[in-house]
């Protein structure tokens, strides 16, 4: 059974950072994508940032490019999201979500297992 676990949300000031991080486990295969997504009640989910298991290949939305930074970290099966320079507009639940297909567009609807979220908020 595939199982991703969030953890890592927290309060911080605008301009702070945090590292979310998703420990994968129950993978059958060594090609698939993990990818951060994000919803704010009322708004559709965005997908924030997504990476490849196989050669490391990212995505950035243009909102989070050069402030947040995805990696994977195979020997602990975890993917971190270091997120830095956070702003309000950040404020979101946060997913990850694994894409067992392989690579292809950070899109919710790709995704099959999701994690149960974490929560961060930026105060101004």
């Amino acid at each position: 059974e595939v199982q991703l676990v969030e953890s890592g949300g927290g309060l911080v000031q605008a301009g702070g950072s945090l590292r979310l991080s998703c420990v994968v486990s129950g993978f059958t295969s060594d090609d698939y994508a993990i990818g951060w997504f994000r919803q704010v009640p009322g708004k559709e989910r965005e997908g924030v940032s997504c990476i490849s298991s196989s050669d490391g290949s990212t995505y950035y939305a243009d909102s989070v490019k050069g402030r947040f930074t995805i990696s994977n970290d195979n020997a602990k099966n975890t993917v971190y999201l270091q997120m830095n320079s956070l702003k309000p507009e950040d404020t979101a639940v946060y997913y990850c979500a694994a894409d067992l297909e392989g690579w292809g567009p950070c899109i919710g609807p790709l995704y099959d297992n999701w994690g149960q979220g974490t929560q961060v908020t930026v105060s101004s």
